[in-house]
């Protein structure tokens, strides 16, 4: 896998595998999180949310910044990494205000800021190599699946601690109880019908009758108090992953490049900080301050213009630094930005309105055989068998048919075994759903490669640009199944005004489904993403224009609120057609420019 590839890539491969680990620990339950502690609603914390996911990418930008400026890259990386730590440290702690726990967040964007953003900038340095530039796709790839790797566990592991937590105070799990017991606690559960519900319910997890006013108020305040415990647990742990990321990069570090660049300093190259170029600077702050404003005479959300502000700022800022020849290739690279803030805003709906649905609308308890897929020992050990199918199959060597064979006997009586020691119905946890998409990447990335590499050999592999626009094509799918399972569903706002304690559920598949497609999306739009700008970016703006990347994904991320606005008005169907929509044209708009785009990468 990596016998052409540069041996900073494995560094680089588990530095981000431990980061991304601890990352998507986190991602995996926050919005569960703010609404079992705080007893938020779904706008507000979608919109906790979308600052914190905006800040995670936007501060990349200042990361780059730093990096392009004082060219030691490696040392923002390790100071990125040791700030990280802290904030997860942070929001570990019990009992910590709403506004303690949105300081530690922002802690952790600050340093993830200097260390993503980075470390993608160093790898493409790896790949400016001619030895190695041929290969530069697959190398993002690759880095690519790393994320995924540790991204895949995070979830089975926060879940397990909030179990194992709830499960030593006394309770067990059940995903819709925090809701439930705030909304009792607010006087909003009244009607007969739904006490009765919420006694059976608060009864089921206790293992002891809960009955009356008293009993179910003194329950209500210790199990919100328990569930939330629990996910300070996973916090830890996500620490935790920090310091293993740390120890990796401290130690093999000296394998990346240490790449000094040579910048002219004279007006005509754009540096931005001469005196003759104080515009670099005074503009874009200017175009910060006036979208804020115009956004707050209309009467909107004044930090969302502050956000798009800083956008339509960078692109100033990058239009004013670059030279003549610079220009073409900055400006390929902003028109990608800009389809990459539609593709994040409806792709990272995974952890916001998507895990919503997963509680809310997909069945609380599944059979033996698709409990396989949400058990970690059993998911592993399908995988396993999987894998040794592919090696019987694929491989031409008797040694690796056998041990495929091997494989795909033991796996798989191993799946077996676990699947009939399973009960008849099993429950399950809405966050494991975001183990899916990184299982996918992981799985997918090979055979992606493959047939990239099949099709190059016969001269037939699409442009990284074209990988972008049919990637938004692939997402726009996803979202149209997850769209065909909603349709026969009531609205949130129809279960939030009725007070409903029980509604209809739908089978796990559609989600599943929906996350396999979103999946092969990713993988052709992120990865090729980060090779597109390592490929084009002006040699002196190489962690800049990371840091754009980085940026417009921020962007994406601030507009997650849309769906979490939506969510409690509109009907399902028509919030995924949203983000169909979205996919839809940011395609048709890439395709309209690729001629321009893959001129920009000869």
């Amino acid at each position: 896998m990596l016998k052409n590839h540069p041996k900073g890539l494995l560094v680089a491969f588990f530095s981000n595998m431990g980061e991304r680990f601890g990352f998507y620990t986190m991602m995996a339950i926050l919005v569960l999180f703010l609404q079992a502690k705080y007893g938020l609603s779904a706008e507000e914390a979608g919109g906790y949310y979308s600052w914190f996911y905006f800040a995670i990418y936007a501060l990349a930008l200042i990361g780059g910044l730093i990096a392009d400026a004082t060219n030691r890259y490696k040392t923002v990386i390790l100071l990125g990494i040791i700030i990280m730590f802290g904030g997860y440290a942070m929001i570990a702690m019990p009992g910590m205000s709403l506004t303690m726990t949105l300081l530690g967040l922002f802690i952790i964007a600050f340093g993830n800021g200097l260390f993503k953003g980075n470390l993608q900038a160093v790898v493409g340095q790896m790949y400016d190599n001619p030895e190695y530039s041929k290969v530069r796709d697959t190398g993002f790839m690759i880095f690519y699946m790393g994320i995924n790797v540790g991204a895949f566990f995070a979830p089975f592991v926060a879940t397990g601690i909030r179990n194992w937590f709830l499960r030593s105070q006394g309770f067990e799990h059940d995903a819709s109880l925090p809701s439930l017991c705030h909304a009792f606690l607010n006087g909003k559960v009244t009607d007969p019908e739904s006490l009765a519900n919420f006694e059976s319910l608060a009864s089921k997890v206790s293992g002891a009758t809960v009955a009356g006013t008293e009993q179910l108020t003194t329950f209500a305040n210790n199990y919100i108090d328990a569930f939330s415990r629990g996910y300070n647990w996973a916090f830890g742990v996500a620490a935790i992953a920090m310091v293993i990321s740390l120890f990796v990069y401290v130690i093999f570090n000296k394998k990346l490049p240490n790449k000094e660049k040579k910048v002219s300093t004279t007006p005509a190259a754009g540096s931005l900080f001469t005196k003759k170029n104080l515009l670099n600077v005074i503009v874009p702050i200017a175009l910060v301050i006036l979208t804020g404003a115009i956004f707050w005479l209309l009467g909107a959300e004044i930090a969302l213009g502050l956000a798009i502000g800083l956008f339509f700022g960078f692109v100033a800022m990058m239009f004013m630094m670059s030279t003549k020849e610079e220009l073409p290739k900055v400006t390929s690279l902003l028109l990608v930005f800009v389809v990459v803030i539609f593709f994040w805003m409806s792709f990272h709906q995974n952890g916001l309105t998507l895990t919503l649905f997963a509680r809310d609308y997909t069945v609380k308890e599944v059979g033996p055989f698709t409990n396989i897929f949400f058990n970690l020992w059993s998911m592993l050990s399908f995988i396993g068998t999987i894998a040794g199918l592919v090696l019987m199959f694929a491989r031409k060597q008797i040694r690796e048919k056998v041990i495929g064979l091997i494989m795909f006997l033991g796996l798989g009586y191993l799946t077996y075994y676990q699947a009939i020691k399973f009960g008849a119905s099993n429950p399950i946890a809405p966050e494991v759903f975001q183990s899916f998409n990184p299982l996918f990447i992981v799985v997918l990335t090979f055979p992606v490669m493959g047939a990239f590499a099949w099709m190059n050999k016969r001269n037939m592999e699409p442009s990284t640009p074209k990988k972008i626009g049919i990637g938004m094509i692939i997402a726009a799918i996803g979202f149209v199944v997850v769209l065909l399972g909603s349709i026969e569903l009531i609205a949130p706002k129809t279960i939030e005004t009725q007070g409903l304690t029980e509604w209809g559920r739908v089978s796990p598949y559609w989600l599943i489904s929906s996350y396999l497609i979103l999946t092969i999306a990713e993988l052709f739009l992120s990865p090729m993403g980060l090779s597109f700008v390592s490929k084009v970016a002006p040699q002196r703006f190489q962690g800049l224009m990371q840091g754009g990347w980085l940026l417009a994904t921020a962007i994406g991320n601030k507009l997650l609120f849309v769906g979490s606005f939506f969510w409690e008005r509109i009907e399902l169907w028509q919030l995924w057609t949203i983000f169909i929509v979205c996919c839809l044209l940011s395609a048709i708009f890439i395709f309209s420019i690729m001629r321009r785009l893959e001129e920009a990468t000869k």
